[in-house]
Formats: C-alpha cells, structure tokens, sequence
C-alpha cells in the first residue's frame, strides 16, 4: 500500500466520523503534506507506507509557519490523526509518543484572543427584530419570512445556539411546556438548551401562522425543520434553512436596522458571543456561562470574563475623574 492509498483511507473514515467542515479541513491538511512529502523526494503516490517516518511531521511543522497558529494546530492535528490512524490498522509501526513530542517542540501556541463583537449593533438588529412581526407585508410568505427571521434571530440571541444547530432543529427537538429543546451540537453530542419567554413566543408566532402549510406535506409535524425556506424554489415544501441562508437572513436584517457599513461586522456566531457575555455580566458566575454555552473547557468561557469597554471607561473615569 503506497502513502496516498492510506491518506485516502483515512479521509474516508474521517467524513463518516466527523463533520463536513472537519473533513473537508482535514482534506486540506492532507492535500498541504502530501505537497510536503512530495517536496522531501517522497512521492504518495509511488512511495510505499513502511517509508514514511516520524521524521516527516517535523517537515509539516516546518511548512505551516507561514499559516496562523490555529491553522497550523489544525492542519498537525489532522496529521497526527493520519499516523494514528496507521497505527490503529497496525499497517506500519508508528512511534506516536515520538510524533507527539516532535509536535511540542516544534508547533506555535495559538495566542487566546478575545471575542470581539459589536455589542451595541447587535442590540440595535434584536430591537428591530422583535418588530419585524409589525412590518407591512405584501402577501402571506413575506409575512412567514418576517416573522422566522424574527424567531431566528431572537433565538440565537437568547439561546446560543449555533447556526448550524439552529437549522437542523426540529419541532420534536423542543419541549414546548418546558421552553427547553436537545440539540445535537459540536462534536455530535446532545445537549439542553433553554428558550427565553420572548424566543419562544416568536417561534410560536411563526409555526402558528406555518401551520396550514405544514399540514399539507405528509410528514409528522415532529419532524419539520423549525426554521423553513420560503423561496420559490422551495414551492410548498417545508424544507429547513441551510447554514448559508441563516448568514444571509442575519445579513439582510443587520443592513436594514444598522445599514451597509455593519454588514460583515455581525454574523450568527455573534449573537452566541452576545450570548455568553450577557450570562456573565448578569450572573457573574463563570461555570453558569459554562453549562448554557455548552463548552467542553472553562478557559473557553474565560475568554469572554473580561471587563466590557463600557465598564472600562467607567473605571477609569472614577479613577482618574
């Protein structure tokens, strides 16, 4: 078995297990060390597995610091992923202690940056969301657009939902008496996530006002997308929002309330870091933001306990008058 053989073995098991993002990064990982085995006279496609060394990783390591820090995280671990994946198969003895230990003295820390939000826009787009249920509509599907964006929006706010989560729920996935729903979030694990009383009723308002179109298709209404398209090409078909048509419904509505210049500057995931920095400023209490966010590691959610410029300001004034 020649060296591409296997890389390609591993990306399949890699789009089985892993998400389409992940696979495809990991693709471009794979594409970039193939480039550096090819460099280094080693040839994938004509170069047998029992040639390829722990040495090489050191060759990676080396051609990925012209790449960001999380980049090259990325693309190493994708790499070391491929040696354990060889050594999982027992095709070849790999050292993976060695190639562990060649990363570390070699691989870039990614520096912790904060996140960085326009807090005050974003106020400005979930005020002009929570009217878009009053705005004057010329039929029946503009009215339905309104008011899922309003839903949409009101959710991601409220929630922290990632945008992808957010299009794939369904009307089962939600305990309608508890304002509660499980999603399958990142990493494929299932979670709890909490609707506020003003995200809940802008669903409601929506499904309600969806409702005769949902009963037309055959399928259990627990298995409707909550968040539908409403486009030509969809006809009467309730099919659930892609990831792309939720960037442009937070686009679209950003540019009506904020105007041009603020479009790009608010896209999905900032409503989830308004989410979490609004539990912590409110609570204070680091491991509440931890549990509602849903992240794996606290010091995720340290990044955001940092004082707000606004508190800043205030400091400083009361400082120095």
């Amino acid at each position: 078995m020649n060296i591409q053989e296997i890389i390609q073995k591993y990306l399949n098991s890699v789009k089985l297990s892993r998400s389409m993002n992940t696979a495809r990064t990991y693709s471009n990982a794979m594409r970039t060390f193939s480039e550096v085995l090819n460099a280094h006279d080693l040839n994938p496609e004509t170069t047998s597995l029992t040639e390829l060394k722990e040495e090489t990783i050191i060759w990676m390591a080396d051609e990925l610091k012209g790449l960001s820090p999380a980049t090259e995280q990325c693309y190493l671990t994708a790499t070391v992923g491929l040696f354990e994946h060889i050594a999982g198969e027992n095709l070849a003895p790999i050292n993976l202690p060695r190639i562990r230990l060649l990363i570390k003295q070699r691989a870039r820390r990614p520096g912790i940056r904060l996140p960085q939000f326009p807090k005050s826009d974003i106020e400005s787009v979930l005020q002009y969301a929570e009217t878009l249920n009053l705005k004057p509509y010329e039929n029946e599907t503009a009215h339905l657009i309104n008011l899922r964006d309003r839903a949409l929006l009101l959710t991601l706010a409220d929630t922290g939902l990632r945008i992808h989560e957010a299009c794939k729920m369904r009307r089962g996935d939600i305990d309608w008496h508890e304002s509660r729903a499980i999603v399958v979030g990142k990493g494929n694990k299932e979670a709890v996530v909490r609707f506020s009383k003003r995200a809940i009723a802008a669903v409601k308002d929506y499904l309600a006002l969806r409702a005769s179109r949902d009963g037309t298709g055959g399928k259990a209404l627990s298995a409707l997308p909550i968040f539908a398209r409403h486009d030509k090409a969809a006809g009467n078909k309730i099919k659930s929002i892609s990831t792309t048509t939720g960037r442009e419904i937070v686009a679209g509505r950003v540019r009506e309330s904020c105007g041009e210049e603020a479009v790009g500057s608010i896209t999905p995931h900032s409503f989830r870091h308004y989410f979490v920095t609004t539990v912590l400023l409110s609570s204070g209490n680091l491991k509440l933001a931890q549990e509602l966010a849903r992240h794996t590691n606290i010091t995720v959610t340290q990044r955001y306990s940092h004082l707000s410029d606004d508190e800043l300001d205030k400091k400083y004034q009361e400082i120095f008058g």
